[in-house]
């Protein structure tokens, strides 16, 4: 049986209140479930005076079997996680962009101005298909260094000027 290569998560955001003058609140990626919920986009699922939280919707996660050694460096990084990209729409109102296992294309994500992005903890269930896909498709390639040609000095010695570079 081949593994998933795509599946969907849940996706939990939070709406936190700031003490600063110059933003109310900020909304932050926080967890990711291991399927879809059954709850519409942007529905809240709790309030407290300093956070809400609501259920973003789902979200597609694509593996690659190019990615299998990033994907094994993020499952023994000692805390797997999800890169989540929250894009916005209009004024405070936010969409999911884009869910990656892939660390290195999350921190790469996460150059990108006027986004959001948050590493957020990786399901146990979600590992479990990581790691059968990692299994599956991964190649181990060993780093082999190129050596260069060595030039030759004496080649650019014998040449005269006013020559065009062409040798005696």
């Amino acid at each position: 049986m081949t593994p998933e290569d795509r599946f969907e998560v849940g996706i939990l955001v939070a709406r936190r209140r700031l003490k600063g003058p110059w933003a109310s609140h900020a909304w932050l990626p926080v967890a990711a479930l291991p399927a879809a919920a059954q709850a519409e986009p942007w529905t809240r699922l709790s309030e407290t005076e300093d956070e809400a939280l609501f259920y973003a919707g789902a979200h597609e996660v694509r593996l690659h079997i190019a990615e299998t050694a990033h994907y094994r460096d993020n499952l023994v990084s000692g805390r797997p996680s999800l890169w989540v990209t929250l894009h916005s729409r209009a004024e405070d109102t936010y969409e999911v962009a884009s869910v990656t296992a892939d660390p290195y294309e999350g921190e790469s994500m996460a150059e990108g101005i006027g986004e959001i992005v948050e590493a957020v903890p990786m399901p146990p269930e979600v590992q479990a298909k990581l790691l059968a896909f990692f299994e599956a498709f991964h190649i181990e390639r060993t780093f082999e260094k190129r050596k260069r040609d060595r030039a030759d000095p004496e080649a650019l010695a014998r040449r005269t000027p006013g020559s065009q570079g062409k040798p005696e």
